[in-house]
């Protein structure tokens, strides 16, 4: 087995935001030299990794640059230049996920028909080169309102998404390349979390619940475990196990997923390294899921997704009316409070909705966990001092 640890080994991340600010957590555990690329010289990971370069993610030059200065490469967010990817690996880099995988997932059209094409559940779909063609679809009634419209690439938080009703709903809508979906009447939206390493061993951490907030479409409340029946569940995580083995993924996939109100399960959209979902693992779980990305991307033994005790994430996003110099008000009276952990991001200004920190509630009652993260929730504000 190759020596990571306090040894002249460089793993290379592709994104420099929250989610590798929370990676870079567990390479310092382990003494794993870290460097990053970012376009942003103030991204949350510039100040605390070994290396920092400023550049593009999406052109190939800098990506496929930086990949010659790193023994593995991995990412923390997947839109990234797949052609440098590609190249890198032809000529032997190590790169986990495969840019074959990313390919597909960068796409939420590829996605919808891979896992048509592999009978994984999915809500039925129409897939457009342009809106033009979904205007067409309508006026001949190809297609019927509602359904869920989604921009094939660059979707993120709750852009990129949008339920469409009638035509005027049409009228805001960019003319890019994207995917209707049928409008699923559901009970729960969920998630599970999949380890694979490059040997196959898989690991698959407890179905987690997620409460979205109405105006945003983001989660503000990822539950774990999620209140739902043992055979769900045992159903739920069979079908993530099957997404990935049939990708042949290496790394940590997020699949996210509905449960109908007949109690079948449907594969939503995936997304290739540690997230929103998985962030409670850091207090709650006996291996957290930045330090399992780890372990599976370099072929380590993979640890136990089992929970200590029951949580709960709450997302600490920006007030409605506030842009600026950030301000966490009445942190301090959360902290008063038994369990709860705060994770501040290091997004020095805040605005409308923009995801700046979350916090974790840990209980062995997972009824107390819930009214306390709505008590959190009520209590601390994301604002700024110029309003």
């Amino acid at each position: 087995m190759k020596n990571y640890f306090s040894s002249d080994f460089k793993l290379g991340i592709l994104g420099g935001g929250q989610l590798g600010r929370m990676l870079l957590t567990e390479t310092q555990k382990f003494d794993i030299y870290t460097s990053i690329l970012d376009s942003n010289p103030n991204a949350p990971c510039a100040q605390i990794c070994n290396h920092f370069e400023v550049g593009d993610l999406l052109d190939f030059d800098a990506v496929y640059n930086f990949g010659k200065t790193v023994d593995i490469l991995t990412i923390e967010i997947e839109n990234v230049n797949i052609d440098a990817l590609d190249k890198l690996q032809a000529e032997g880099l190590t790169i986990y996920p495969k840019p074959k995988d990313l390919r597909i997932i960068q796409s939420k059209a590829r996605q919808k028909h891979f896992y048509f094409d592999h009978q994984i559940p999915t809500a039925p779909f129409s897939h457009f080169a342009y809106l033009e063609e979904l205007h067409h679809c309508l006026e001949n009634d190809i297609i019927n309102f509602p359904f869920v419209w989604k921009a094939a690439r660059f979707g993120y938080d709750g852009n990129g998404v949008k339920i469409v009703r009638n035509f005027s709903d049409l009228e805001s809508l960019p003319n890019v390349e994207c995917i209707t979906e049928q409008l699923i009447p559901f009970k729960n939206e969920l998630a599970v979390i999949v380890a694979r390493n490059a040997d196959g061993e898989t690991k698959t951490y407890p179905v987690v619940e997620m409460e979205f907030h109405p105006e945003a479409n983001q989660v503000e409340y990822v539950i774990c475990p999620a209140r739902i029946e043992e055979s769900v569940a045992k159903k739920a995580q069979e079908l993530a196990l099957k997404v990935v083995n049939d990708l042949d993924f290496v790394g940590l996939l997020a699949v996210e997923m509905f449960q109908t109100e007949t109690n079948d399960i449907l594969v939503n959209e995936v997304a290739p390294r540690p997230h929103n979902s998985g962030h409670y693992s850091i207090e709650a779980s006996y291996t957290n899921q930045f330090e399992q990305h780890l372990r599976s991307i370099l072929n380590l033994p993979l640890g136990n997704t089992d929970s200590k005790v029951a949580g709960i994430m709450v997302n600490l996003v920006g007030e409605e009316g506030f842009s600026g110099n950030v301000i966490y008000q009445n942190i301090e009276e959360i902290l008063k409070i038994d369990g709860v952990t705060p994770h501040i991001y290091g997004k020095k200004e805040t605005r409308p909705f923009r995801k700046m920190g979350h916090v974790t509630i840990v209980n062995t009652d997972i009824d107390k966990a819930r009214k306390i993260a709505q008590q959190v929730k009520e209590t601390i504000r994301v604002i700024s001092k110029n309003n």
